[in-house]
């Protein structure tokens, strides 16, 4: 490792323990990062010259001598925006500090009959339009899209959006001049729940919208897989019964059952009960149930309309993982919805800023 290098993990890692942990001094800087006093003023000043951390004030512990000043990352002083690209009939942004409050939104109706190029028109705008409403200096764009994204920001395939191989980071960086960090918007949402909200570090959130995706995180870290698609639970076959044809090709895709518009064109068109959602539920519980147990997770997670998860699809959800697991690691699971689904991929994708930016996880 180069020496630049140490000193940009170091960089890192003061900012990362700020944000998580909040103002301190530098001494206490220093013990808790197991580094000189010396070195870790010498980081604060750097940080502090490039405008990313600010003194908020004398620390009032009782010690002998001068007060200590203490540090925090500039949470209010510096901005980020996030990107949603899953709305049914709208895209939208938000500019958000770094705590993940939302400050400025904006959006762009999304026709029925936008695919492919047309939506990528309507996302450099609404991107534009976006940072247009910053009123401080902003680290980046987050973006939560459908779909597999690769490493490298290029969205593999969204089928929903009418994209293959489309390098939406660079599209976006070459629009605005940012740093932008794109994912697929499940993976955006368990970063906004564990960043940002009650999520632990063994957690799956499942997103319904447009599809159906699912966000890993595991012993604190997001699970990427092979092909950067883990998670892309939305075209497994649950069960062998059958099934609706899948946009995919194939039949009882796990999207024929639980993706929003489905089940909203199964509640309308069904008897005035809930059976579209146990059976939804049932479904989900399903694909979920190996993920959870070889995982051995603690939490799972709901995220999608209110009117939806909530509920029967909810209970049914938690009765199919328990019936199918072992009863000692069911009976400590935890399945719940999110707490913030409206805003849980703006939020997100601002968080995934701060570690594409800073590291901060």
């Amino acid at each position: 490792m180069l020496p630049t290098d140490g000193r940009r993990q170091n960089l890192s890692l003061v900012l990362q323990v700020l944000y998580t942990e909040g103002a301190m001094s530098r001494a206490d800087l220093a013990r808790r990062l197991s580094i000189t006093k010396v070195t870790v003023s010498d980081l604060v000043g750097e940080l502090l010259e490039r405008g990313q951390v600010v003194e908020v004030g004398q620390s009032d512990a009782s010690r002998p001598g001068k007060p200590a000043m203490l540090v925090d990352v500039d949470r209010h002083g510096l901005q980020v925006v996030g990107l949603d690209l899953t709305g049914l009939q709208v895209l939208r942004a938000a500019v958000l500090d770094l705590d993940g409050t939302v400050l400025r939104r904006v959006e762009r109706p999304l026709s029925g009959s936008a695919v492919g190029e047309d939506v990528v028109a309507d996302v450099l705008a609404l991107a534009r339009d976006a940072v247009a409403l910053a009123s401080s200096p902003l680290l980046g764009i987050g973006v939560g899209t459908p779909g597999v994204v690769g490493p490298d920001g290029e969205v593999i395939t969204a089928p929903n959006l009418g994209w293959t191989d489309v390098p939406l980071r660079q599209l976006l960086s070459d629009a605005t001049g940012l740093p932008v960090l794109v994912c697929n918007d499940a993976d955006a949402a368990v970063h906004a729940e564990h960043t940002l909200g009650d999520g632990g570090d063994d957690v799956a959130l499942v997103r319904i919208g447009l599809g159906v995706g699912c966000g890993l995180i595991v012993n604190g870290q997001r699970i990427t897989g092979a092909h950067s698609a883990a998670g892309e639970i939305g075209h497994v076959t649950v069960g062998t019964d059958g099934g609706a044809q899948c946009s995919c090709g194939n039949v009882g895709c796990l999207e024929t059952w639980v993706a929003a518009p489905r089940l909203q064109k199964a509640l309308a068109e069904g008897p005035d009960d809930d059976a579209p959602l146990r059976a939804a539920g049932e479904r989900l519980g399903i694909a979920l149930a190996p993920v959870v147990a070889a995982l051995d997770l603690s939490e799972v997670v709901i995220s999608g309309p209110h009117e939806l998860v909530e509920g029967a699809l909810l209970a049914s959800v938690d009765e199919t993982l328990r019936r199918r697991m072992l009863a000692r690691n069911a009976s400590s699971l935890q399945v719940r919805v999110a707490a913030d689904p409206d805003d849980i991929v703006l939020r997100g994708a601002g968080v995934l800023v701060l570690w594409d930016q800073w590291g901060v996880t």
